[in-house]
């Protein structure tokens, strides 16, 4: 099977873990007997002459490269910000030659293209031009909040009818786009994997030891980015209000982002700004040491698709208290993994503090999660473009 990868969501020499979920199933994908897997992964188009830390960074990714073992092209499109009925179209636009010649090297079987809008309808229209089925993956936000955009939401309503297949990461994203009149046996239910050969309980201490903790604490963790999204005042709240009086109980954040300094005040007025470690991103290699470390990790997020940092804390034996939205109630099925939540900070709390209060079986968290590979996702991914996508459409 030959297959055209098509996803802005992809890493780069610039951006090393920058979608890094859509590189390992793509990855493990072309690690199939069979398989020949060429990647589109387009950026914005940006002056190199103009300097810029939120735009500039899109100048210096290459235009071709290799990442890992898969042949990677940078195309450029035009971006007009804040305009997002152009950016699908616009994106075609700037990738359509590079995808033509490929498609004449290689004749490409399908695309697989990741995010409904703006790359799926791109992919889509790419499609159409080349003669190639396409399918779409929905991962988050591009269903669960971009169609309460009226401007866009007829494109990707069109997207989603225009797809020769569609997966989805978590039966809650398939309900949402049956909401959206697809038919429901048109979507596949192909949730997210884990690294396994990274992320494998190993002993708290030596994890510890391994980042310069301190052996004797208590500790939560957070990886998220700093985005209204991922609710982390929300977090750093119900923290205070379960541990403040514990002095040896720590909140670990990991991630980056615009509300940085606002947390950080929050912290400061909740009066734990000496409990509270906002640590900014962290290599994704190095996360599992974090996770081996925690007693517990959190997460609060208002919304979410599969949430990767899930699978990653239980794979790694960490249990998890997290707040029941998106596919999280499809990861944690059961009290033996974790703590579900509501959005409130004494839900948050009270989970918190029930979580520090169970004993854990680790080896069973860890089972949980190593049953869920990205080697069985690639699997079933390619199952589903060869019987669902590719013969019925060729």
């Amino acid at each position: 099977m030959k297959v055209l990868t098509f996803a802005t969501l992809f890493p780069s020499a610039k951006r090393p873990v920058f979608g890094l979920f859509v590189f390992e199933r793509t990855s493990r994908l072309a690690c199939r007997q069979g398989n020949l897997v060429r990647v589109i992964a387009p950026v914005p188009y940006f002056p190199s002459w103009i300097p810029s830390g939120r735009w500039g960074i899109h100048s210096q990714i290459p235009r071709e490269e290799v990442v890992g073992n898969l042949e990677t092209h940078h195309p450029r499109y035009p971006l007009v910000p804040g305009v997002m009925t152009l950016h699908g179209l616009l994106m075609f636009v700037g990738c359509y030659l590079t995808a033509r010649r490929l498609h004449r090297e290689i004749h490409f079987d399908c695309i697989d293209a990741h995010y409904i809008y703006p790359d799926g309808f791109a992919a889509v229209l790419l499609g159409k031009v080349l003669d190639l089925p396409v399918c779409v993956s929905a991962r988050g936000t591009d269903i669960n909040v971009f169609p309460s955009f009226v401007s866009i939401r007829p494109m990707i309503r069109w997207t989603l009818r225009q797809a020769d297949g569609i997966m989805a990461v978590s039966a809650a994203l398939e309900g949402a786009m049956t909401n959206l009149g697809v038919p429901g046996e048109k979507i596949a239910v192909i949730p997210n994997g884990v690294n396994l050969e990274r992320f494998r309980p190993v002993q708290r201490t030596e994890a510890r030891d391994r980042l310069g903790l301190p052996r004797q604490i208590k500790m939560v963790l957070s990886v998220g980015s700093l985005t209204e999204v991922k609710n982390h005042h929300l977090l750093i709240s119900g923290f205070a209000q379960a541990f403040r009086t514990l002095p040896d109980v720590r909140l670990y954040v990991l991630g980056e982002g615009p509300l940085l300094h606002e947390l950080q005040d929050l912290t400061r007025k909740l009066g734990i700004e000496e409990k509270v470690f906002l640590l900014g991103s962290r290599p994704n290699e190095e996360l599992a040491s974090w996770f081996n470390a925690a007693d517990i990790s959190c997460l609060a997020s208002s919304r979410e698709g599969w949430p990767n940092v899930v699978m990653e804390s239980l794979a790694s034996g960490t249990p998890v208290v997290a707040t029941r939205v998106g596919g999280i109630p499809e990861i944690i099925t059961s009290e033996e993994l974790g703590v579900l939540v509501e959005q409130n900070v004494d839900s948050l709390a009270k989970g918190m503090v029930l979580a520090f209060a169970k004993d854990w079986n680790r080896a069973t968290l860890a089972r949980h999660a190593q049953a869920r590979s990205w080697d069985q996702v690639a699997s079933e991914v390619e199952q589903y473009l060869v019987s669902q996508v590719i013969r019925r459409t060729g």
